[in-house]
């Protein structure tokens, strides 16, 4: 259950961290590149927007990927 508590608290500090981020404003200055990557799906008419961020949710699938790796390698 320790182990649980463990990863609660740190996902918690992820969150706090990039609300920080978004909340200062230093989010769409910094990462307005990000959404708009090669191979993210847009589809804009006067009445519809469709977006599907396929390259953007597998970027940040390898990133916390790699975060969750460290972590469990030095647990």
């Amino acid at each position: 259950m320790h182990e649980t508590g463990k990863y609660i608290i740190i996902m918690g500090i992820v969150v706090i961290v990039l609300g920080t981020i978004v909340y200062l404003g230093w989010g769409p200055k910094q990462f307005g590149w990000f959404g708009r990557l090669p191979g993210d799906i847009r589809y804009e008419t006067e009445n519809t927007r469709f977006y599907l961020p396929i390259i953007s949710c597998i970027i940040i699938s390898m990133i916390i990927s790699i975060i969750l790796r460290i972590i469990l390698f030095f647990k």
